[in-house]
């Protein structure tokens, strides 16, 4: 373990409470050096992230048990807190979080203004609508909590030390790493890099880029105040202005605010000194004045006595504020752990993450959000900057749950780009690559939000959009598909190994899930076969390293098997619609009937000036086809796509279209709707799991057990009675009083005319008819499960 910090201690005592006592921590200075010492210690159980509740619930509660589990004193004060809504919106997000904590055991309650007032003595409520109440909130002393679990680390035979600077990393012929220090050596099996601002240092000894920079964030605390001195013992619950953009509680007699101001200060763009483990920058108090003054506002008494410190500390941001946990790609035995925005609130959680990683070879829960492969190499220093400083601004910002944040953008662009910007495309990122989301046109509504918990503007367009994919032809730049080659004397054989489903023939595509040994399922990949030893492996742009390291990391010995990343040599068109025949016919010398070119077959055809892999497959529901093309030949194929389609009213479609068709064809998501927490059957695939492989594959005897006793929760899709919103995802699913499933993908269906809910139910309620309710940001609304798929259940329209 390298870093002696929260994190890297609480890493350290959850791996010995899985039985594992042979680790050591090492730190360059003195235990809680780098961002933890200087920590305002709130902990907050509030998310807008389903396991970012879970990650920080399991903190609290290993909080408030580990002075006695440990035998050491711990200042842990259990206050409750307060969040202010000053609009709708903010109510909205109130609602949708109270929700998703109530199904997970975790009882937050909306106030009205009196009831806030109540709770909080000294608070004005002007303005303010709504406020959301965390009885499990409070704040601890980031030290005591931190020399706690180096205690309970060293109970369970790990072992400290102190002014230990790792100086190099190398792996061993062996495999095992050889970790160099200023006072020797150590060999490892594995290395857990938990060095937090320091993260992106440890990564470099290794040739790891990790995205990575370091703000300053102030606080200031108070003298005493009277009115706080005669409460004697009792505390203040601990108060958030999210709309504002601060935090404030109590500290001993005094207060403590901390905001998160518009103007962000980045630091040690150059590289981080040397020596700096327990100082603190200038302080930078005039960028705080205006809070200050909207704070003093809002608690009076905040402004009735002077400052008595500032603490302006260094705190790592990666790109979306979220922290790097998970293993580094290629590099077998090296782990993350750093970059935490919020250290002290999650340092529980994030230690019993990365300890199952170490010790199971998987997390229980798929912490994607988090995973520090989640970042390809767009992700360098501009954009990380560029992102970080967004991040904290907008850090206390509404959850929508759709919003394009607009920094470190463009980072990577096709082709078609510019021609659908002066079309007036709406853009959002995926993987880094300008994906149009929708386009908008000068009769579209205007009074409504873009960004909203209910239905936005933008629905105008997208049902427009549908309607041209279903009765006429429509086409999708879609950049960025990570595509792998495998080929090799052993493809067949080890894909066959590595897959749950079928290898596809040559000439045939096929969907496939790669299991864990648990069977949960890691990836979902098109595999495509063009010879017998010839393969393309198709997935998510997003996933690039993430299904790459996976791949490889399961390569036999030898050269049976090679792997090539194409990913960025082909770019994507995606043609749809019942004339997309018709249209493509005109461009193409092949032949593209039903018995020449079946659904789920893939050939190569002649379009424009080059050669396009084109794959019968579509993410819609509708007659179509994938056109996978050289990058530099891209835009001419679109050009010419769209001058021959003017005669079938071609049109563009994007993303959020793109969402709206696939639910209503119950198409899962990887990452929303398919996740390790889930496995094949859980997720309805029973027919792309082979039971009976006499070569088996990975997670066979996992899903064997499951398949004998019966999944617990099935997916299902839900026709939804919604009104103005449909259910986002982590809504609550509920049969009367009962918690009985989690949606995981939830939009309005433009061609059914239907709001649609792909949720996970209990087994026993996955039955066709059955009636349940979805909570939609606190209302519950009718849902009746559905067949599946909802639209064109004999797949009639796929295969014309």
């Amino acid at each position: 373990m390298i870093g002696g910090g929260a994190v890297g201690c609480s890493a350290l005592y959850h791996l010995t409470q899985l039985g594992i006592s042979d680790a050591v921590l090492l730190e360059r200075d003195e235990l809680t050096a780098g961002s933890t010492w200087h920590a305002a210690g709130n902990c907050p159980n509030f998310s807008t992230s389903w396991n970012l509740i879970k990650l920080q619930r399991h903190s609290t509660r290993l909080y408030a048990q580990l002075a006695q589990r440990v035998g050491y004193a711990i200042n842990y004060h259990i206050t409750g807190s307060l969040r202010l809504a000053h609009s709708t919106d903010r109510v909205d997000e109130f609602r949708h979080v109270v929700s998703q904590a109530r199904a997970q055991g975790i009882e937050f309650e909306l106030l009205s203004p009196e009831q806030i007032r109540a709770r909080h003595p000294f608070i004005t409520t002007d303005g303010i609508r709504a406020g959301l109440y965390d009885p499990h909130d409070g704040d601890i002393d980031p030290a005591q909590l931190t020399q706690a679990l180096a205690k309970g680390a060293r109970d369970g035979g790990a072992q400290i030390h102190r002014q230990m600077r790792v100086t190099a990393l190398e792996r061993t012929a062996s495999g095992e790493w050889r970790v160099t220090t200023n006072r020797g050596v150590i060999v490892a099996q594995s290395v857990i890099n938990a060095a937090g601002y320091r993260g992106g240092e440890v990564a470099a000894l290794v040739g790891e880029y990790l995205p990575i920079v370091t703000l300053s964030h102030q606080y200031l605390i108070t003298e005493d105040i009277p009115e706080l001195v005669a409460r004697g013992e009792a505390r203040l619950p601990l108060l958030r202005d999210p709309d504002v953009s601060y935090y404030m509680r109590q500290e001993r007699h005094g207060l403590i605010l901390g905001p998160y101001e518009r103007q962000g200060r980045a630091h040690w763009l150059e590289g981080l000194p040397e020596e700096f483990a327990h100082q603190l920058f200038d302080d930078d108090i005039g960028r705080l004045e205006a809070y200050i003054e909207d704070a003093c506002a809002r608690v009076p008494i905040l402004g009735s006595v002077g400052v008595k410190s500032v603490i302006n500390g260094p705190i790592p941001y990666a790109p979306d504020g979220n922290p790097l946990i998970g293993p580094a790609p290629g590099l077998p035995g090296l782990y993350h752990c750093c970059a935490f925005t919020f250290g002290i609130a999650q340092a529980g959680g994030a230690g019993k993450i990365i300890a199952e990683w170490v010790a199971h070879g998987e997390p229980l829960w798929d912490m994607w959000p988090l995973d520090s492969r989640r970042y390809l190499p767009y992700a360098n220093r501009t954009f990380t900057l560029a992102k970080a400083l967004e991040t904290y601004q907008d850090e206390y910002g509404i959850g929508y749950p759709a919003e394009e944040r607009p920094a470190g953008r463009p980072a990577k662009t096709s082709a078609v780009y510019t021609r659908l910007k002066a079309k007036g495309a709406r853009f959002g990122a995926r993987g880094g690559w300008e994906r149009a989301v929708y386009f908008p046109e000068g009769g579209d509504p205007t009074d409504a939000a873009e960004l909203s918990f209910r239905r936005p503007r933008w629905h105008t367009a997208v049902a427009r959009e549908c309607a041209a994919v279903q009765q006429r032809v429509a086409v999708l730049d879609l950049p960025g598909f990570t595509k792998f080659e495998v080929s090799g004397p052993g493809a067949h054989a080890w894909l066959d190994h590595m897959v749950a489903g079928t290898v596809p023939r040559p000439g045939r595509t096929a969907l496939n899930y790669f299991c864990s040994p648990s069977g949960g399922i890691v990836t979902e990949m098109t595999l495509t076969a063009f010879e017998p030893e010839r393969y393309w492996l198709i997935s998510a742009a997003a996933g690039e390293r993430h299904d790459e390291h996976w791949l490889r990391a399961h390569l036999p010995a030898g050269d049976a098997v090679r792997i090539e990343n194409q990913s960025a040599r082909f770019g994507t068109l995606i043609v749809v619609g019942p004339k997309s025949r018709e249209l493509l016919s005109l461009l193409a010398s092949a032949d593209l009937g039903n018995e020449a070119f079946p659904w789920l077959a893939m050939r190569t055809i002649e379009i424009g000036y080059t050669r396009a892999i084109a794959l019968r497959v579509n993410y819609v529901g509708e007659l179509g086809w994938e056109l996978h093309l050289p990058v530099e030949q891209v835009l001419s194929v679109y050009e010419l796509l769209w001058e021959a389609g003017e005669r079938f009213g071609i049109s563009d479609y994007g993303l959020y279209a793109m969402d709206s068709l696939r639910l209503e064809k119950c198409y899962r998501a990887w990452k929303g709707d398919l996740t390790t927490e889930y496995t094949p059957f859980m997720a309805s695939l029973d027919r792309f799991v082979k039971l009976d492989k006499a070569g088996g594959f990975i997670g066979q005897e996992a899903l064997r057990r499951e398949a004998a006793s019966g999944p617990r929760e099935r997916f299902v899709p839900l026709i939804v009675a919604a009104e103005d919103a449909d259910a986002p995802a982590v809504s609550i699913v509920y049969q009367g009083e009962q918690s009985v499933g989690l949606v995981t993908s939830g939009g309005f269906g433009y061609r059914l005319n239907q709001s649609i809910a792909l949720a996970y139910v209990r087994t026993d309620l996955a039955i066709e008819g059955t009636e349940l309710e979805v909570e939609i940001i606190g209302t519950r609304r009718r849902a009746v499960v559905g067949r599946e798929p909802l639209y064109d259940p004999q797949n009639l329209r796929l295969r014309g």
